[in-house]
């Protein structure tokens, strides 16, 4: 009797258990994914991995490829315009043989980072509260934008002033104004900024500008060199326009030898980058003679 008692107690609870994980199969939906936004995911994460190993152009390449699909089905995304900015940057300072193509991808890239900060939204609101067309008005705007836009001042910059290299003395003066306000804004926020990039930028600009003492451009480079040594670009930059620009042969073949015998397994961080300042820096040797000719 006690075990028909306790074997139909067992049957009942069994019972229970089977409608209870039936009703709570037949109540249980699937999350509500998005196809797109995982699709995008997608496009990230290859392109990221593409970007992080960018030795050669075929790897950089396919790491543009997915991070230019992101950024066409996130097109207000602000990090995505920059990123996509400083991936064509990449490209056309290590790669592109073709000046014209080079000039394109640098032209492109400042005016996607333009673009990129003026639409921001920490910007706009900046500017509702100051409204103008005027270009001088801008300019004092841009000169008190506000940290959230930092990476898109200094990938407009660097990528307008690496356009202007090739281009006419007018031209570069023409612009002077707007790059100076957009880096001096990036010194009063964060002057270390991608290992001292400001200072790097106004080191390679006054080699450039007419009626500058070449002394301003290595005290700017020196300033790069000195707060960020294990960036091999602020190296390669003071050889290749300060060095050049002062017709010292010898600076700029010691220089550029520090730069080949640094082991760049030291900074693994920088790996990519350093690696492809060494290709750079063998490049420049390789034409030494007919730039000091």
């Amino acid at each position: 009797m006690y075990y028909n008692i306790f074997h139909t107690k067992q049957k009942y609870q069994l019972f229970v258990i089977i409608l209870f994980t039936l009703f709570t199969l037949k109540c249980y939906k699937k999350p509500n994914v998005n196809p797109v936004n995982q699709n995008i995911k997608f496009l990230l994460e290859k392109g990221m991995t593409y970007w992080e190993q960018r030795t050669d152009s075929i790897t950089l390449d396919k790491g543009k490829h997915f991070i230019k699909l992101a950024q066409e089905n996130r097109p207000n995304d602000f990090l995505l315009k920059i990123l996509l900015a400083k991936i064509n940057y990449t490209d056309a300072l290590f790669f592109e043989k073709s000046l014209k193509i080079r000039s394109q991808l640098f032209w492109q890239s400042s005016q996607l980072c333009q673009n990129a900060v003026l639409s921001h939204k920490d910007f706009i609101l900046l500017y509702n509260n100051n409204p103008t067309d005027d270009y001088s008005q801008m300019i004092d705007l841009l000169s008190e934008a506000p940290k959230s836009v930092l990476p898109g001042l200094f990938w407009w910059a660097i990528n307008l002033g690496r356009y202007l290299n090739d281009k006419p003395v007018l031209e570069r003066l023409k612009y002077r104004e707007l790059l100076e306000v957009l880096m001096h804004r990036i010194i009063s926020l964060e002057p270390n900024f991608y290992y001292s990039g400001p200072y790097r930028f106004f080191g390679s600009l006054y080699t450039r500008i007419p009626g500058i003492e070449l002394s301003q451009a290595k005290t700017y480079f020196d300033l790069a060199i000195q707060a960020n040594p294990e960036y091999l670009g602020n190296l390669v930059h003071m050889a290749e326009y300060y060095h050049q620009k002062s017709g010292n042969r010898e600076m700029f073949n010691k220089t550029l030898e520090i730069v080949l015998n640094t082991n760049i397994n030291l900074y693994p961080e920088l790996m990519a980058e350093n690696f492809l300042y060494q290709k750079r820096a063998r490049n420049l040797l390789r034409k030494e003679a007919s730039l000091f000719e």
